[in-house]
């Protein structure tokens, strides 16, 4: 019988952002040409917000070339076919996404600077060079005059001056109002423009930041573009298949799948392409940019860390984005660290979303980094996970209680006297929560109030781990014992009877009831019942 020779390997465009490139070298590329399409035949302006590294660049780049009428890069694409190749547009691309600009001094060079490379390109003479806005808007018309057909303008991560800020607000400012005026420019151009995109992560509020650009249509949340960054899983079979050998789907897809914007699941492709040259479950794209200003803003904010887990708002509040109003919940979602997991049309004309993790990686590495926030010495708290990680693969409860003592224990006095953190009815609930979620493992958050109280079931291999905790003010010992002798915390769990939904054949089930002493700072009560 003849062998079947596998799939031929291409190679993987980490970092490729270059659709270019990526067809002339030989890189996978997952066909995004029904995506382009479609937004030009439905429309004119449009805005689209996904997190970092998730392809927004190369797919800013196909539109540029598609315009540009190169037809041989898109052979065997669904453009092919589908494109009018006999019109060509003059295409402005403007880029923010190169380094950091601290001031709106370095934001005027940069857009200059772009500019100037454009006028080169196309062999115009420089007008207003003292006014960007003006300057912008003379090219685009003396494009327009000079090819005879409109001009396309896409602009790419349109926000990261003002994210790169958000921790100085005034500077913030100035870099909005700054952009404000140069985007204007598109409405009072419109008679020039055949097609206008932008995209970045954040979603900024119109009125502040796109005055008067009023039919530009946001397709963040648009089901039929949900897809339009990112792999879905039918992309892996088609495009990815020679890359797949020996490699657990199911794996892939807790790790890295998941990224929702109303429609179908995504995997971010940072992630996906490292793992398949690493094949190395690690946090790829979480490494590649600490969210420093994420963390101390959470950490600020005094956030109950186990609602991250399971958070439900309005679209309303989603959308709230401003350097003078940032609320945590759109700030998680727009940077792709909470995602939609369910959303529910109340009534009509009314939506809730639920938002949770994406994937293990983003709620691993995300609490990971939480922690030292809330106190705790990094090193220090990577020697407790491992401590928690070894005493659960032995099913050691006692060993399990000193790693959690451990970590209590690890963080300094200073630290306490020092910082208001510690004085907020849900702090211990969130270093414990976040201590857990770190570690990777299928944690889940089934009930959690900002009372200081969670309870909290983590499955590993064939045992249920159920956790309810209490939180005192003093030092107070079990003799505080309900009428059936367990304490408050254990007597909780049994009350709420969260052990049904995980009984099945095989699976042994542990309640953990644990009380914490603000005076000890520390676990004080542990009691442990196996069903």
């Amino acid at each position: 019988m003849q062998a079947i020779d596998p799939l031929p390997r291409k190679k993987l465009p980490i970092g490729i952002q270059t659709f270019r490139e990526i067809r002339e070298e030989g890189y996978y590329y997952v066909d995004k040409t029904l995506f382009a399409l479609a937004l030009i035949e439905q429309g004119k302006h449009y805005f689209l917000s996904r997190p970092r590294r998730f392809g927004k660049s190369l797919f800013i780049d196909t539109l540029k070339e598609l315009f540009e009428g190169n037809q041989g890069l898109f052979e065997g694409l669904y453009a092919e076919n589908n494109w009018d190749w006999s019109v060509k547009h003059p295409v402005i691309r403007l880029s923010f996404g190169a380094g950091v600009l601290k001031t709106p001094q370095d934001l005027g060079h940069s857009v200059n600077k772009q500019i100037s490379k454009l006028e080169a390109q196309f062999r115009l003479a420089a007008d207003f060079k003292e006014h960007l806005p003006s300057r912008l808007s003379s090219l685009i018309e003396k494009l327009h005059q000079q090819n005879g057909q409109r001009v396309v303008v896409l602009v790419d991560e349109y926000d990261k001056p003002i994210l790169d800020n958000l921790s100085q607000p005034d500077i913030a400012r100035e870099m909005r109002d700054g952009l404000r005026n140069l985007y204007s420019v598109f409405k009072d151009s419109d008679a020039h423009l055949k097609f206008v995109f932008l995209t970045g992560v954040s979603k900024f509020s119109k009125v502040n930041l796109f005055s008067g650009l009023n039919n530009l249509r946001d397709i963040t949340i648009d089901t039929y573009y949900s897809a339009i960054c990112g792999y879905r899983d039918t992309d892996l079979d088609q495009v990815f298949a020679p890359e797949l050998p020996g490699l657990s789907r199911q794996t892939i897809r807790e790790w890295y799948n998941g990224y929702n914007w109303s429609g179908e699941s995504v995997y971010n492709p940072f992630d996906l392409l490292l793992y398949f040259q690493t094949h190395q479950l690690k946090p790829h794209w979480f490494e590649t940019g600490t969210p420093t200003f994420l963390v101390d803003f959470l950490a600020m904010q005094h956030y109950f860390t186990p609602n991250l887990a399971h958070l439900q708002t309005s679209q309303t509040l989603l959308s709230t984005f401003d350097v003078e109003n940032i609320r945590p919940e759109a700030l998680l979602w727009q940077t792709g660290y909470l995602t939609f997991k369910q959303i529910t049309e109340t009534r009509p004309g009314r939506w809730q979303y639920t938002l949770s993790y994406p994937n293990l990686e983003v709620e691993a590495a995300l609490n990971e980094v939480l922690l030292p926030a809330y106190g705790l010495d990094s090193q220090l708290a990577y020697t407790a996970r491992s401590h928690t990680e070894t005493a659960l693969m032995s099913h050691d409860l006692e060993q399990l209680r000193e790693s959690f003592q451990a970590l209590f224990a690890s963080i300094p006095h200073d630290w306490y006297r020092n910082n208001s953190l510690a004085q907020y009815e849900g702090y211990y609930a969130s270093v414990f929560y976040s201590h857990l979620a770190a570690l990777g493992l299928d944690t889940r958050v089934e009930d959690a109030t900002n009372k200081g109280r969670i309870d909290l079931a983590l499955c590993y291999q064939d045992r249920v781990y159920l956790f309810e905790f209490k939180v005192v003010d003093g030092y107070e010992l079990p003799q505080k014992q309900t009428p059936e002798g367990h304490s408050p915390a254990l007597q909780q769990l049994l009350d709420k009877g969260y052990a049904e939904k995980y009984r099945e054949p095989g699976v042994s089930i542990t309640l953990i009831g644990i009380t914490f002493s603000k005076q000890e700072r520390n676990v004080v009560g542990w009691e442990t019942l196996f069903l």
